[in-house]
């Protein structure tokens, strides 16, 4: 069973069960209205040592900050504001005390740089390696939430940041240099949180969620969700490694998005205004009549054999 086919089967044993109001499995963040026009916005992640990160590649600082920054994220892709987080830990006997006490320096630090604060969790002794899981909290006015499945056919598909960084560090992590810029990248994501606010601001941006997984399985996400076709043009994806990796190696943690084209060209000009960054057109939004992701080459239609990542 793939990975998601194992949460469609846990989306449909889970169905006639009542929501009590929520917005459940499917996109970033599950959805609770809370009245007066805003909604909670719930979102959970889990890292597993020698899975998600190595003790001897990245200081506790770092796993503890990368722990917090990859959940908010979720928050930032849905366009809201992270307010509170948990955290459970299952330690190792050796990481009790000074690694532990700097992994909550490195969470701490996160927390405060983004605003939200921790208000519980649970702590327990493991016995095969550290795994650390996070649930985030965030609120957003409900006309901002962004949803992968508000894809229009037309909309013109961004992402708000260079790609491939992260999985050009893993590379160089996995093979020993755990010094070098892309490593850094690696071990230090930053989640989009102003940039996904002000983009939840935008009625021209339709559809947006982050990019965990690679652009080549986080836009299949948008696609099935929104019920709407993509091509995606591979000379536009911007990157400073191969495109391949950018597109394949996922843990950008970049926001990808579509947005009306008739204001495309507004947006652009506006977010650069507002961050003093660009945003990249990299595709457009095509009718539900193809079965994935059409890739393209100036404007001729390739067909490498590229997938993002899988947990499973």
């Amino acid at each position: 069973m793939t990975e998601f086919g194992f949460i469609d089967s846990i989306r449909r044993a889970f169905g006639s069960l009542p929501d009590n109001g929520f917005e459940g499995i499917g996109d970033d963040c599950a959805v609770y209205p809370v009245g007066g026009g805003e909604s909670l916005l719930f979102t959970s992640d889990m890292l597993n040592e020698n899975v998600h990160f190595l003790r001897s590649a990245a200081s506790a600082a770092e796993i503890g900050a990368k722990s917090l920054s990859v959940n908010v994220s979720d928050i930032a892709a849905m366009g809201g504001r992270p307010i509170a987080t948990m955290l459970s830990l299952g330690l190792t006997e050796d990481a009790v005390g000074e690694w532990a006490e700097e992994f909550m320096r490195g969470y701490r630090d996160a927390s405060e740089r983004c605003g939200a604060m921790l208000i519980g969790g649970d702590t327990t002794i493991s016995e095969s390696g550290i795994t650390i899981s996070v649930t985030a909290i965030g609120r957003c006015a409900d006309g901002n939430i962004k949803r992968r499945s508000d894809a229009s056919v037309g909309d013109i598909v961004f992402v708000n940041g260079m790609l491939g960084a992260s999985a050009a560090g893993l590379k160089d992590i996995l093979s020993g240099h755990t010094d070098t810029a892309n490593a850094r990248v690696h071990r230090n994501p930053v989640p989009q949180t102003e940039q996904g606010l002000w983009l939840g601001g935008q009625p021209c941006v339709h559809a947006m969620m982050d990019i965990s997984d690679g652009v080549a399985s986080d836009l299949l996400h948008i696609m099935k969700a929104s019920g709407v076709g993509a091509s995606v043009d591979t000379e536009r994806i911007p990157t400073e490694v191969s495109v391949e990796e950018a597109v394949c190696g996922g843990e950008d943690y970049k926001l990808l998005f579509t947005a009306d084209p008739l204001s495309a060209a507004d947006l652009e000009r506006r977010y650069r205004e507002r961050f003093g960054e660009d945003i990249y057109r990299i595709g457009r939004i095509t009718g539900p009549d193809r079965s994935g992701i059409v890739w393209l080459d100036n404007g001729r239609e390739v067909s490498p054999d590229w997938h993002g990542f899988s947990h499973f």
